[in-house]
């Protein structure tokens, strides 16, 4: 096993070495990075434990070894698949396509699979891989994996469950689930409508239409009208009885595929516009936020999103940025420019910058998972400094603004350089490169490993980081895939041709 390991060491150090290079040469080095971390997978588990655990869903990128997160169906292999194409990998690719095309969805030791992440991962990643390549065999690989997917949708209301439980299913016992987060039934659209678009099937997207009923029936309905609580009984089909309210954890993709779906399907369904507009007003009232800082600070003007808690007599506004939410951005910059709203076109940048300022404003120069911050009183206008509060409540040993790190962990989240990679195609304001640039480079220095990056304990440290043995497959999927893109040119991976599910699988627009 030595030798295997001296291997894999001896190659992670040749593919680094081009990443003190400057800024200008930072596709390359992104590249770089990426194959690092792909061929320590691959080769590592290949070497030393055998070609069956190519098919492991994670590398633990401490210890070295395989882990099954996802079904064992190959999660990370099957989401790096266009990121191998889109960094013309192409040899890498045609071997992780072969594998993946001989998937067998019934060999699992799990008796249930999360039907969001199964579909996001696995379905969007081999609908995206098929769409760059044109590979026939991805797509029927798709088509099964889709099949098993759409009998999560057998249940009385059509409204499927958190689960896909497979003796429930072959029963035909199912049922929707009575409090289970927003995001999970309601981010399976984008997916299924491109099934439905490549194989001509309209079961996958009629599946999938009867959630979007539901949202637009309950949309005025929930305790602050116009967007949807956290946690929903699809059950009963009620939102009025969940006080809490974000586009963070438990809620995010809901609002991100609003305009997307609106996208996929060239404006020919309007109420993903009008369901867009509906909730982007009640967010930017009772969601974003303004963080207060020192006057001195140049990014006083920045935004984030936090989370809105409805009583009966009152609603608090929490100020407690999460890295998830990050994404809003982009989701503000693709509704303002789809549907024509100049303030949601001016918000993206705000919010977009704001995560770029958290990352700058912690330690190890990684954005934590969740903080707090003070809140100014509005999103625009004075907001002078109050340093009596800031000794009161604020922590001492971090940036001026910021309360806590309610959770320190930085877990190589995509949602920051997804927001600067969109808003840089949208803008083209150079100094964008510059702070994903900034970003890259901290992210390597703290979280690389012998055998790739890990997840960290803590980003308000100085000096080592405790890493956590954990390489989720959306570091491959998402992260550098998108630091990849901020510095290619427009044309790869066009938005006008193209448009990413929330695991960044870019799914080929209609032929308009």
């Amino acid at each position: 096993m030595s030798g295997n390991l001296e291997k894999v060491l001896e190659f992670v150090s040749m593919k680094f070495m081009c990443c003190s290079a400057p800024a200008t040469e930072a596709r390359g080095c992104l590249a770089a990075a990426f194959r690092a971390s792909w061929e320590c997978f691959s080769l590592w588990i290949q070497l030393d434990v055998g070609p069956a655990t190519w098919l492991w869903d994670e590398l633990a990128p401490v210890s070295g070894q395989g882990k099954n997160t996802f079904g064992g169906w190959a999660a990370t292999l099957v989401d790096s698949l266009d990121t191998l194409w889109i960094m013309d990998l192409k040899e890498d690719f045609y071997v992780a396509a072969a594998a993946a095309a001989q998937l067998d969805w019934a060999n699992t030791t799990e008796t249930a699979v999360n039907l969001f992440e199964t579909t996001i991962r696995h379905l969007g990643g081999l609908l995206g891989a098929y769409d760059l390549s044109g590979e026939k065999a991805l797509l029927e690989k798709a088509t099964e994996l889709g099949d098993m997917l759409y009998m999560a949708f057998d249940t009385p209301n059509r409204l499927p469950g958190f689960w896909l439980d497979f003796d429930k299913a072959k029963q035909g016992v199912q049922v929707a689930g009575f409090n289970d987060p927003a995001a999970a039934p309601c981010s399976l659209s984008l997916e299924f409508t491109r099934l439905a678009q490549l194989t001509g099937d309209s079961k996958y997207f009629d599946a999938v239409s009867r959630v979007t009923d539901f949202l637009e029936q309950a949309q005025g309905a929930s305790k602050l009208p116009g967007m949807w609580p956290k946690l929903i009984n699809f059950r009963d089909e009620r939102v009025d009885t969940e006080i809490g309210f974000t586009i963070g954890a438990l809620s995010d993709s809901l609002y991100e595929y609003l305009p997307k779906m609106a996208l996929l399907l060239n404006g020919q369904s309007p109420r993903y516009e009008n369901m867009y507009r509906t909730a982007a007003g009640v967010i930017k009232t009772h969601i974003l936020f303004r963080p207060m800082l020192p006057d001195s600070d140049s990014h006083n003007h920045i935004l984030f999103a936090g989370d809105a808690y409805v009583h009966a007599d009152r609603i608090d506004h929490v100020p407690e940025g999460q890295h998830l939410s990050c994404f809003a951005g982009g989701m503000f910059g693709l509704g303002g420019k789809l549907f024509g709203i100049p303030d949601h076109v001016a918000i993206r940048e705000r919010l977009a910058r704001g995560c770029g300022w958290a990352y700058a404003a912690f330690p190890t120069g990684m954005m934590p998972e969740i903080f707090n911050m003070m809140a100014c009183d509005s999103l625009d206008g004075p907001c002078p400094w109050d340093e009596h509060r800031w000794q009161k409540h604020g922590d001492q040993q971090l940036k001026k603004g910021i309360v806590n790190t309610r959770d320190p962990r930085y877990i190589l989240r995509p949602e920051a350089i997804e927001s600067l990679f969109l808003l840089y195609r949208m803008t083209g304001k150079e100094d964008l490169r510059d702070v994903a640039w900034r970003m890259f480079q901290d992210i390597m220095a703290k979280t690389q490993t012998p055998f790739a990056n890990s997840a960290i304990a803590n980003v308000t440290v100085r000096g080592e980081t405790e890493k956590l043995d954990s390489m989720e497959s959306f570091w491959m999927s998402e992260t550098l895939k998108y630091f990849y893109l901020m510095f290619s040119p427009p044309d790869l991976i066009s938005l006008d041709e193209f448009v990413f599910n929330t695991e960044a699988h870019p799914f080929r627009q209609a032929v308009r």
